[in-house]
């Protein structure tokens, strides 16, 4: 509790700053289950100050909150996002390198989790990429300093050729589920028995829509956004017919 306290406290001196000063103020970048304790118990509480969240992309998972308004001050101030573009500078000589590798290598720099936001790779036939958002004022700093990833020496740059990197690649699943609940849907999505999908609940491990989801029973919707921690994230992409048995055909795109 005392975490969620200390990240409401930050957030409302950040509204309250907005809203007396008539300025535009920034969050660092929070944590997916940070923006579900700002969606359930402070986003009534701070929405005097037009708070908005970003970050770097519309499929970012950590995002910062902007508090202002163009209407309110007559001028927009940009999210301070920098998109780093990272990649081997032969691919040839490359270590097979993942998520955890290249933010290992930015926490061995010195930089705090907040102040960096996704990380998104991919492999191809030109060896690995890395799009890395991060926060402005801290760009300069890992393009200076971030040359080696494990024995991979790498280069650094910024970018604002995104959309390639950071698209995620979407894997279509059928599914057929009693009904629209959310626990069902879990279990069928990941081969789950439905004691293990209510557990996921009960653990709060699960996310609608970047909120926490504790109730097992929700009816999920076309285009909600589903997070098991551990499993994965889907996508709730067409609700189809019902069988002849009464059962929900529905298509989930799964996140790969």
């Amino acid at each position: 509790m005392s975490d969620n306290l200390s990240v409401f406290q930050r957030l409302n001196d950040l509204a309250s700053r907005s809203y007396n000063n008539n300025q535009y103020t920034f969050s660092t970048f929070l944590s997916a289950g940070e923006i579900s304790d700002y969606y359930t118990l402070y986003e009534g509480k701070l929405s005097y100050a037009s708070p908005k969240l970003y970050g770097g992309t519309d499929n970012a998972e950590r995002k910062i909150i902007r508090f202002g308004s163009e209407k309110e001050f007559g001028y927009v101030e940009e999210f301070p996002i920098v998109a780093l573009l990272i990649k081997p500078l032969s691919a040839k000589f490359s270590d097979d390198l993942n998520h955890r590798d290249f933010l290992g290598a930015l926490m061995n720099l010195g930089i705090k989790r907040e102040l960096l936001g996704d990380i998104y790779i991919k492999k191809g036939n030109g060896g690995i990429e890395c799009c890395l958002f991060c926060l402005e004022s801290i760009a300069d700093y890992i393009m200076e300093n971030l040359t080696r990833i494990k024995h991979t020496s790498v280069s650094v740059s910024k970018t604002e050729e995104t959309g390639y990197l950071t698209e995620p690649t979407l894997e279509p699943k059928m599914i057929q589920v009693a009904s629209e609940r959310a626990d069902g849907i879990v279990a069928r999505v990941y081969n789950l028995s439905r004691g293990d999908s209510l557990e996921l609940f009960q653990k709060e491990l699960v996310f609608v829509n970047s909120r926490l989801c504790t109730e097992n029973a929700k009816t999920l919707n076309e285009g909600d956004i589903v997070s098991a921690r551990g499993y994965g994230k889907f996508k709730i992409d067409e609700l189809l017919n019902v069988s002849k048995k009464g059962k929900q055909n529905i298509r989930v795109l799964i996140y790969k």
